[in-house]
């Protein structure tokens, strides 16, 4: 064996030993699990079958006819519309404030980022009371104005989401301002001196350079935001448990239900396999579909 091919082997073999422990991280509790669950979802499991019975596919056509899992998954695509695009637009604003403001620059990104660094839990609290009827802060101020206080946002169909997509926009925009804020930041500064310079305004300025420049920033934070338009669920199991009628039940928490509540732990899987498979195809085509369109350099 040459020098050459003893060195490469050496140097192997290091990179290996050191990605060792996260690839068994990985393997025991992502992939076994995710190949646990595909397993499951072909079975039916639940009170009714102390051994689990092979069905194939039958819980998959048993799920898409659930007029439950339809509304349930049709209050997360909405839920995803309500939130990624506007936090988004959102945290971009802020961060372009908190990169050009010279007054107060570390105080408005502390208090832009603040609402991410409380706990989930802790923010459902908060909200919860801004929600409450006859005193919460939110009926106060209708009363303030003039209006009934007897509004109840987390009691009816046709308010309780919009309340959920508020609180989580609320939430989460501080936290891609961050991202933003360090695209923006890696930006030459020699290009707005030339557009300045050449008297180009700024929303040419903004259009021209700053969005297509942090395009790679975007394309990360909305696979983020989409993920975790799926993912985040603590606040429901604080403020409405999915109701009323499943108006604000997400994908995540009727898996948590039907498989903790319910003990059918088939039916269960089988939503996953399904949520795993929407947020492979969804973030696959967010990011093949835009990256012919993203500046690197």
């Amino acid at each position: 064996m040459t020098a050459k091919w003893k060195e490469r082997l050496s140097r192997n073999t290091l990179a290996w030993a050191l990605l060792l422990p996260s690839l068994l991280f990985l393997m025991l509790f992502t992939y076994y699990p995710m190949l646990k669950t595909a397993w499951l979802s072909m079975y039916q499991s639940d009170l009714a079958t102390p051994e689990p019975i092979f069905v194939g596919l039958d819980n998959f056509t048993i799920l898409f006819q659930d007029p439950v899992f339809q509304k349930v998954f049709s209050n997360n695509i909405w839920f995803a519309i309500g939130t990624v695009p506007t936090s988004m637009a959102l945290a971009f604003i802020m961060a372009l404030f908190a990169d050009k403001a010279l007054a107060g620059r570390s105080f408005s990104r502390v208090a832009f980022f603040y609402p991410n660094m409380i706990p989930m839990i802790a923010v459902a609290n908060i909200w919860l009371f801004i929600y409450t009827p006859q005193y919460g802060l939110l009926a106060q101020l209708a009363k303030w104005v003039g209006q009934s206080a007897d509004m109840n946002m987390l009691g009816h169909p046709d308010t309780v989401m919009w309340a959920m997509i508020v609180m989580m926009i609320w939430k989460e925009a501080g936290y891609f301002m961050i991202f933003y804020l360090a695209g923006l930041q890696n930006i030459p500064k020699d290009l707005y001196e030339s557009a300045s310079v050449d008297g180009i305004g700024t929303w040419k300025v903004t259009t021209r350079i700053t969005i297509p420049l942090t395009m790679p920033t975007t394309l990360f934070v909305a696979v983020v935001a989409l993920t975790n338009a799926f993912k985040l669920v603590d606040h429901l199991w604080i403020m409405t448990k999915g109701g009323p009628d499943n108006a604000s039940s997400l994908l995540l928490y009727h898996i948590y239900d039907t498989a903790f509540s319910f003990y059918d732990q088939g039916m269960a899987a089988t939503m996953t396999v399904i949520m795993i498979a929407l947020l492979l195809v969804l973030s696959s085509l967010q990011f093949f579909g835009w990256d012919r369109k993203i500046h690197y350099q």
